[in-house]
């Protein structure tokens, strides 16, 4: 028992390649409803309707049929929204040669 609660208060270190890899894969294939951008603590909407995808080691968010976003996993800060609605996705945009950006990407509801 005490090995059960052991493994559920360990906290996971978010800079590790590792969890990093394990995030990206949980983000595979979610489609999104719309993505902004956070600029001077303003969100601004880049694009709607697309998904996240993970190829060659780089998470892309795709959005209005074009790439919105796009980063190596292993360079890439990322969280979920405390509602788990969407993900904060933060690194050098490999679209814009390494500017660092910070996207919002939420999630579309299936009922």
């Amino acid at each position: 028992m005490l090995k059960f609660l052991k493994k559920l208060t360990k906290p996971k270190n978010e800079n590790s390649l590792r969890f990093k890899q394990e995030f990206a894969e949980r983000l595979d294939g979610k489609h999104i409803k719309y993505v902004t951008e956070r600029q001077n603590y303003e969100d601004i909407v880049i694009g709607r309707d697309g998904c996240l995808a993970v190829r060659n080691g780089e998470l892309i968010v795709l959005s209005d049929g074009v790439e919105k976003f796009r980063v190596k996993v292993a360079e890439m800060q990322a969280s979920e929204l405390m509602s788990l609605e969407g993900v904060i996705l933060s690194g050098p945009d490999l679209e814009r040669n390494g500017e660092f950006r910070t996207v919002i990407a939420y999630y579309k509801y299936y009922r």
